[in-house]
């Protein structure tokens, strides 16, 4: 699945989903599976929102490939297709090779300046898996 539209002046999920959304999103990551309703009461621990609103953002995210629902008799249960972590992981993946596509050289420069405090660990990391490219394309 991929996301649309990058938000750069947003920060977290709201990058990648609207306000409710990444609220949503962020309560069945930690549950795994709930109902709408279920959605809804904990969303209103905070303020009171519609059970309309959050079944269209909830089926909106069905449709997106970001959720997938099941049935338990007559109440539809939802979860998401993949971990926060996965997605994270896929969404700054495609982001890159979309910059890269787009800008070339330039936005690998700009990464690599935007290294000013790096641990070790991660500049090792780096240095292998240029390594490893190199190695690979002779």
């Amino acid at each position: 699945m991929e996301i649309k539209n990058f938000k750069y002046g947003e920060v977290g999920l709201n990058r990648f989903f609207g306000t409710l959304e990444a609220k949503i999103m962020e309560l069945l990551w930690e549950a795994e599976e709930l109902s709408i309703k279920d959605v809804q009461q904990r969303l209103e621990k905070d303020k009171p929102v519609n059970f309309n609103t959050v079944m269209t953002v909830m089926n909106r995210l069905l449709d997106k490939g970001i959720l997938e629902k099941r049935l338990q008799g007559r109440l539809s249960l939802f979860r998401p297709t993949q971990t926060k972590e996965d997605f994270i992981e896929d969404q700054s993946k495609k982001l890159t090779e979309n910059l890269l596509d787009e800008f070339g050289g330039v936005v690998i420069n700009h990464m690599i300046d935007a290294l000013t405090e790096v641990d070790k660990s991660l500049l090792d990391k780096l240095e292998h898996k240029i390594q490893q490219l190199k190695k690979d394309s002779q």
